[in-house]
């Protein structure tokens, strides 16, 4: 996230641009399968526990701004901005947690297990 972004705005921003990605990435790839005859809903529940890690780096903007803040935290003794992107990387893990919920529940593919 931006460094000059307020922190609640980027906390919200965080958790729903991970599922953003989480549920667009898997819906999109889902009508791909579908176009080259592969089970669509099986397809959707595997991309959507493929994209969990990918939801977090988009989420909080690439690793180098988190890296930076934990050098300043660390370095500079400013410790409010380690919790600051601790809580931001939270967000972002919730956002694309419940993502990866909601594809589970549509696809049931833990009934099948």
């Amino acid at each position: 996230m931006d460094t000059k972004e307020a922190f609640i705005p980027a906390f919200i921003h965080s958790y729903f641009i991970a599922l953003g990605v989480i549920l667009g990435g898997a819906l999109i790839g889902a009508f791909g399968a579908f176009l080259t005859g592969e089970p669509p809903l099986s397809k959707m529940f595997q991309f959507a526990d493929r994209l969990k890690i990918w939801a977090l780096v988009a989420a909080i903007g690439g690793t180098f701004d988190a890296f930076y803040s934990f050098e300043r935290g660390i370095l500079d003794g400013q410790t409010k901005d380690i919790v600051k992107q601790v809580l931001l990387i939270i967000s972002a893990m919730g956002g694309a947690h419940t993502g990866w919920m909601f594809i589970n529940w549509l696809t049931q593919e833990n009934l099948s297990r």
